[in-house]
């Protein structure tokens, strides 16, 4: 097999740095592209500025970047959620549309945010947007890419679900009052919450890169959602910890605001009807293996 190249903006992050150490086992040649580093493709989204230049001849560029949706959403923070998305896919997207060898395929993440608040509903890939401020993002990152597209470029859209790794993301910030015996179900429990382990949405951004029919979104999520309430329930005793302390939705909304409306409350039924179709095949499937498997 030649030797393949691709770049990657948020490579150091947790999805991107174990996405790089899979791709580099693979025989690519994997390259950041970030603000600093004397091995990086230099950026900056905010600026506009990229340098086209390194990225001509790399097969393929995976984007991953933007600021972190967790915490309170000030005006300030959701703007900057927003732009870090929109300005900074636009400009991937408009520098490799002029390039003289661009790559055959440009992997930009989005998320499941994108289906908002739907209840009991299972979610694909042909569902409509839904309402929410994370909503508006997603449709917005998405159509960021554009260009890319229209330069013949074959664009792909992981809607990532909520990440379970050992080491950061939604599972470190969950893990520590579970382990001290305070954990327990978010308001009803009742909310659906699309997962994916971080072995399989790292398999499943390089099953994106090889299969070449495969091009839009795709739910980047394990194969069936669970309630908040089994959640609870698997990751408690995975960590051999009673659940039994309910965090009431009034007090979530009293801490994270709007936040916590979209990101703990929201109910978001996605399922990977895409991956499916395609014959994906699962490293961790089911939750209780996933958690285990995450944490050990």
């Amino acid at each position: 097999m030649a030797d393949r190249s691709v770049a990657i903006t948020g490579a150091t992050g947790l999805i991107g740095g174990a996405l790089g150490a899979h791709l580099r086992a693979q025989g690519w040649t994997v390259r950041g592209i970030s603000r600093s580093g004397d091995e990086a493709i230099r950026w900056d989204p905010a600026a506009g500025e990229l340098d086209g230049a390194a990225l001509e001849g790399v097969d393929a560029v995976v984007h991953l970047a933007g600021e972190n949706v967790a915490g309170r959403w000030s005006d300030a923070k959701k703007r900057r959620i927003m732009e870090s998305r929109v300005k900074g896919t636009t400009l991937i997207a408009q520098t490799l549309a002029g390039l003289e060898r661009p790559p055959s395929v440009l992997v930009s993440a989005s998320a499941t945010g994108y289906y908002g608040d739907r209840g009991d509903d299972r979610l694909t890939e042909a569902e409509p947007s839904g309402e929410g401020f994370l909503a508006e993002v997603c449709v917005a990152w998405e159509a960021s890419a554009a260009p890319a597209a229209a330069a013949g470029i074959r664009v792909v859209h992981p809607r990532i679900g909520i990440v379970l790794a050992g080491e950061g993301g939604a599972l470190a910030a969950m893990k520590t009052p579970f382990k001290m015996g305070v954990g327990g179900k978010i308001g009803s429990g009742e909310q659906l919450m699309p997962w994916v382990h971080i072995d399989d949405i790292v398999h499943m951004i390089a099953f994106a890169l090889e299969r070449s029919e495969l091009s839009g979104p795709f739910n980047a999520v394990a194969p069936a959602p669970v309630t908040n309430a089994a959640f609870t329930k698997a990751l408690g005793k995975v960590l051999s910890r009673p659940t039994f302390m309910p965090l009431p939705g009034g007090l979530a909304k009293l801490a994270m605001g709007e936040a916590a409306d979209e990101m703990l409350l929201s109910s978001t039924g996605a399922v990977p009807s895409v991956l499916q179709s395609l014959g994906y095949e699962w490293r961790h499937p089911e939750l209780h293996g996933a958690l285990q498997a995450a944490l050990d």
